[in-house]
Formats: C-alpha cells, structure tokens, sequence
C-alpha cells in the first residue's frame, strides 16, 4: 500500500515510525546472531569456522530482507512468499554447517536456532511460530546429542530464548501494523469527506438545475412548435426561455461562489489542528475583527501554501500564526523553525511564487525570509474596496 504524498503529517510521523522500528528490529536481530557468533571463536577447525561463517552470513541476509519487508507497507505478497521461501531454505542449510561449530563446547546451533525462532513474526503469522518452534528444538536436541553438547542447554536455548525473542518481535511488527492502519484509515477518511463533498455539491447543482432546464426545454419546444403558426408567441416563449436560462446561471454562480468562498477563522482552525496534530506547536494570534471577505480569501490561500510548506519543506518544532489589520491593509505572518537548505522549498517549487503573482493582481505583497533556521512568510492584502 502506497502513501498518499499529499498527506503530510501522518505521512512524516510514518516515516519517523518506520525507522524506529526498523532499528529497533535490527539491534534485536543482530544481538540474537552475536551469541552464535561466540562459537566460531570457541572452534579450532578453520574449515568448520569457514563454513559456520557462511551459514551465520546467510542467515543474516535473509534476516535483512525479512526485517526490511516487514516495515515497507508497500512490500508486494509475491516479495514476501520469496522471503519466506528463503528463510526456510537457509534455516535447513545452517544445521550441517553451523552444528559442528564449537561442538562439545558451545551450543551454536541452539542459539541460531533461537534466531531463527524469534524472526518468524518477519516473516510469517503469529500462529507460525509455535510449530516453528517445535521443530526447531527438536533440531536442537538432535544436534546436541550428535555433538556432545547438552540436550538440555540447547532445548532451553532454543526453545525458551526463542519464544522470548519471537514475543517482543511479534509485538513490535503488530505496532507496526497497528500504525500503518490508522495511516490507512487518515487516508480514507480524507478521501470519503472529499467524495462527500462532491457528492453534496453535485446534489445541490442536480437540484438547482434540474427544475430550470426542464422548463426550458418544454418553453423551446413549444416556441419551436409555435414559430410557424404564431411567430408573436413563439418570440415570447423563446424569450422565457432565454430569460429562465439567464437565472439558472445566475444562481449557479452563486451557488459555486458559495462553495468556493472560505472562512479564513475556520481555514486558521484547520491548519493549526493539522500542524498540532503533526507534532508541531502552533500559536495562532487571530484579527481583532473581522476581515472583508476578499482579503480573507485571499489570505486562507497564503495560509494554506504556508501550511503545506511547514509539514513538507522543515523540521518544525514551533510555528506561530499571526493576522492583525492596520489602516486599509490586512497582513498574515506565519513563521516557523526548523527551516534549513536542506528542507527548504526548492527551485522548482511555484506555490508561494504563484502565490505572490495572485496578491499582485489585488494589490497585495507576498514576502519570505529566512535566517538562523526561521522561515518566516508575511502576506499583505488591501482591506479597501
């Protein structure tokens, strides 16, 4: 499942998520394969050391791919069964070539064995891991009577140790999980309230429209009807319908005027809920009175673009809103942290270039800057008709 890009917030705090897991997961699985590790240093044979080595390796590797599709949301079924396959096939390998290692002295293949037990959640159900288990120490004991290695040692090893392992694997993938859901579920709820929208939309314009084209209609054919009996009432039909088709587009301008017209109070609110909810404290300082509609719509527009810019372009810790009015001229500031060369808006980015470009139109000014890590956006708009 592939991330909206356009949702900011969740998409970061995903990310950061993922890497937390992804380190976490990674220290645990190497901490598991050190204790294996020990018996290559306990083994005299250069040969047996070779070959455990490889098989350490290889267990290692395919352990990495496992870790790494286990936290990609984005990870294809088919990627997964050949990570499944291929962990199965180096867990056979590893008991001809790790048993021997240390035999006697070290139960290398136990502590392996307790590897492999504890990265089955990588890579299969939770139920898995119980048959995993089983058969695992049951490899174990073998090895460990073949060797001379204590059977009781390697069963506790390898089952016990590997259970533990499993456990805290098993619950942090289920926290991984957990969080690419809720991610799932932003995503589809923005997108429902969007489909609402158009669907509410829709049914207003069905509702408008739908009573004054069939008027018009019935008016132009019976104009059409008309114009060769009764040229005088065919013009007055025709008319009607040419005044009823004036009014239709009347009211649905308004109509759309209504729903493009944004309340900048509720488009403050929004944006300092989305940064709030993104990590980023938000002080908002609203107007001391209410500003004329254009300048407000002009404004929500900056705002908006400042907003994005914050969740995209910086590591923001803080960022402070401010809109006063002043004489006959409206100025929003919005200033954040975080900002730096390697976050800022790039060359190619035209939004709040676009947005200057629109300000000018109406005689406002869109100015940036940026010091010491603070990037600061000011909009001025003129208040007078």
């Amino acid at each position: 499942m592939a991330f909206d890009p356009t949702v900011s917030g969740p998409d970061r705090h995903l990310r950061r998520a993922r890497a937390g897991a992804l380190v976490s997961l990674a220290v645990g699985a190497a901490s598991a394969l050190a204790l294996p590790a020990v018996g290559l240093a306990r083994e005299p044979a250069g040969l047996r050391v070779a070959l455990g080595s490889a098989g350490l390796a290889a267990v290692a590797v395919v352990l990495a791919g496992a870790l790494y599709a286990a936290v990609t949301p984005d990870v294809t079924d088919r990627v997964r069964r050949r990570c499944r396959v291929a962990f199965a096939v180096v867990a056979v390998l590893s008991v001809p070539l790790v048993a021997p290692v240390a035999a006697g002295t070290w139960p290398t293949w136990a502590w392996l064995g307790a590897s492999i037990v504890g990265a089955v959640p990588l890579v299969a159900r939770l139920r898995a891991v119980l048959p995993v288990a089983a058969a695992t120490v049951a490899v174990a004991a073998a090895v460990a009577a073949a060797t001379g290695t204590s059977v009781g040692r390697s069963l506790v090893v390898s089952g016990g140790v590997g259970l533990g392992l499993a456990a805290v694997t098993g619950f942090q993938v289920w926290f991984w999980d957990l969080l690419v859901q809720a991610g799932r579920g932003q995503v589809a709820q923005a997108r429902l309230a969007a489909a609402q929208e158009r669907l509410r939309f829709a049914g207003d314009v069905h509702d408008l429209l739908g009573h004054h084209l069939t008027v018009i209609a019935l008016k132009a054919e019976l104009a059409a009807r008309l114009a060769a009996t009764d040229a005088e009432r065919a013009g007055r039909e025709a008319a009607e319908a040419q005044r009823l088709a004036a009014t239709a587009l009347t009211e649905l301008r308004r109509t759309v005027h209504g729903y493009r017209r944004v309340d900048l109070a509720e488009q403050v609110t929004a944006v300092g809920q989305v940064l709030r909810s993104s990590g980023v404290r938000c002080t908002v300082v609203p107007p001391a009175g209410e500003l004329p509609a254009e300048a407000a719509a002009q404004l929500a527009a900056v705002l908006r673009e400042a907003g994005t810019n914050v969740l995209r372009h910086s590591r923001a810790g803080w960022c402070r809103i401010e809109i006063d009015q002043e004489a006959d001229v409206a100025r929003m500031t919005v200033t954040n942290d975080g900002a730096g060369a390697a976050t800022a808006p790039d060359r190619h980015s035209h939004g709040l270039r676009g947005l200057a470009e629109r300000l000018a139109v109406v005689g406002g000014e869109l100015r940036t800057h940026q010091e010491d890590g603070i990037f600061t956006v000011e909009a001025t708009v003129p208040t007078a008709s």
